[in-house]
């Protein structure tokens, strides 16, 4: 009788051990991985803003952003990190029409002076606006191309009117510092939204060319100009983006388990 009762006793105090110990390591885990969760969360959203930042204007949203690379070589420095493009939907309540807009987030000395579109769902510029005093913009862009267009391949072809340029004196009147910006607003084909533009510059079917002058290169070569084409997003980010999202799923089962 007695080892009966000390044998019950010893396993009464191991259970009720065990169960403690299953408390304690349960709680452990719940804040560890409820720790990892939220840091997840926070990574993930940094990510989405990222993608599709919203813009500062409650009835836009920038769709993406593009950056640039030099296709010509004129013997000048590339700006192509420092030059971009916003597409953005005015109107996030479904509209027919969409915005570009170009910066030049200057460290050297450069302008964005002509503007050029080559194929798309686009339909015809409705509007050009900019920044304020020291940019003005009007369409169509002389000269006619893309400087440079067939150092690209395929070729790069203006379509007829998706154009703009800097008024005279042009460089003075490009996008030549952080502070200033131009942007043209496009009608759509019959059919199209905003999210087919940003297809087709992912695809390659759309694409855009800036030509950049006002470079102040020492000692100076044959051309202080050079162009550029939009860059396709490396597709890193997304792939990113999709290991958080199941990083988020695993740490949300692994909780439930417990």
């Amino acid at each position: 009788m007695k080892i009966l009762l000390i044998t019950m006793s010893y396993n009464h105090d191991k259970n009720g051990t065990d169960n403690a110990l299953h408390t304690v390591r349960s709680k452990f885990y719940n804040e560890e991985i409820m720790k990892t969760t939220k840091a997840i969360l926070v990574f993930a959203a940094a990510l989405l803003l990222l993608l599709y930042p919203v813009s500062s204007k409650a009835d836009t949203i920038i769709l993406d952003t593009f950056n640039f690379v030099k296709i010509t070589n004129n013997g000048n420095p590339s700006v192509g990190g420092q030059l971009s493009v916003q597409v953005i939907d005015p109107d996030v309540s479904g509209g027919t029409d969409v915005m570009f807009k170009f910066f030049n987030n200057v460290g050297i000395t450069s302008s964005i002076t002509q503007i050029y579109f080559d194929d798309g769902s686009l339909l015809e510029i409705s509007a050009i606006t900019y920044s304020g005093a020291g940019v003005a913009f009007t369409k169509p862009a002389t000269p006619g191309n893309l400087p440079g267009a067939n150092l690209v391949s395929p070729a790069f072809v203006t379509t007829d009117q998706f154009s703009a340029g800097s008024d005279p004196p042009t460089v003075a009147n490009g996008v030549s510092t952080f502070a200033e910006w131009v942007a043209i607003t496009f009608n759509l084909q019959d059919g199209k939204a905003p999210d087919d533009v940003i297809d087709a510059l992912r695809d390659g079917s759309l694409r855009i060319g800036l030509h950049v002058q006002g470079y102040t290169t020492v000692p100076p070569p044959p051309s202080l100009s050079e162009s550029y084409v939009n860059t396709v997003p490396e597709p890193g980010i997304l792939i990113l983006l999709g290991i958080a999202m199941s990083a988020i799923g695993v740490a949300s089962w692994k909780i439930s388990k417990l």
